[in-house]
């Protein structure tokens, strides 16, 4: 499951952006129910000094149907919609594609207000900074670009991944980038200096494509799910793997920080969504 021939590639990445992340599906409309307790009662193992195996929280859920209806529909993009992000004030869209091309939308008047060019191959993944600023865009290139928001244009072009990038996510403080790959690594990179500071792999690393990555909120904690059908917690600061969570059948394709950070949501293609408390 983990070697996959240059020939699967291509049909790899396009099934899996077909899955998507909750934020995504939520983005442009389609309803999206996770339910979080507020107060989850962990049930991990006694923690080693570098991992801890955590299991997911369960719920009884209660069946329910809410039909929506899209407030707008967005055209443009001449082919798959890959990635969508609002910016941190909501009033700014951006939307990557299998065009290769970054869109960036009035969210208010519904038109577009520029189309960003650049990267050679499918754009997998886009994500706002902090303030805003600036827009993170992966691609199938192998290269990570970093966009101003206001001037629509590039400002530098991050390589060093020796595989496609599937996900892309800033930190709280807006100070570091994070990037997952087909290359099963994690990269940290520096904003400011555009420089990788750390590459998160080791000995208990990920053994397969890395699809998604995301910061907790405080930013000391990064998850990452990957096709070895894990979920690994990073410390940010010591660079180490502090838990692998190991319950999934499926490929982990996205995963979410609750907004107190005590709750992880992982997305994974064996159709079940799974909740772990963090703490």
């Amino acid at each position: 499951m983990n070697t996959i021939s240059p020939r699967q590639r291509r049909s790899l990445s396009r099934r899996t952006l077909l899955l998507g992340g909750l934020g995504a599906l939520a983005a442009v409309g389609v309803p999206t129910m996770v339910a979080c307790t507020p107060d989850p009662t962990p049930n991990a193992t006694k923690p080693t000094p570098s991992t801890t195996n955590l299991a997911p929280s369960t719920t009884d859920p209660t069946p329910s149907t809410i039909n929506l209806a899209p407030s707008t529909t967005l055209t443009g993009h001449t082919h798959w919609v890959t990635s969508v992000a609002f910016s941190p004030d909501g009033k700014t869209l951006a939307t990557g594609s299998n065009d290769k091309s970054v869109k960036l939308w009035d969210v208010a008047g519904h038109n577009t207000i520029a189309t960003l060019t650049g990267h050679t191959d499918e754009v997998t993944s886009v994500a706002f900074s902090p303030d805003g600023k600036t827009l993170a865009t992966g691609s199938l290139d192998k290269s990570v670009k970093l966009w101003d928001v206001a001037g629509h244009n590039t400002i530098a072009t991050l390589t060093g991944h020796t595989g496609e990038v599937f996900s892309v996510a800033f930190s709280p403080d807006g100070k570091t980038l994070a990037t997952g790959s087909f290359d099963k690594s994690v990269k940290l990179w520096d904003v400011a200096g555009r420089n990788i500071v750390a590459i998160l792999t080791g000995l208990t690393g990920h053994t397969g494509v890395v699809f998604s990555v995301a910061f907790s909120p405080d930013g000391k904690t990064l998850a990452s799910g990957s096709l070895d059908k894990s979920v690994k917690l990073w410390d940010v600061a010591g660079r180490n793997i502090v838990a692998t969570l190991t319950s999934h059948t499926g490929n982990v394709s996205s995963v979410a920080f609750s907004p107190d950070g005590e709750t992880l949501a992982t997305g994974s293609a064996d159709k079940s969504v799974k909740l772990w408390p963090t703490r």
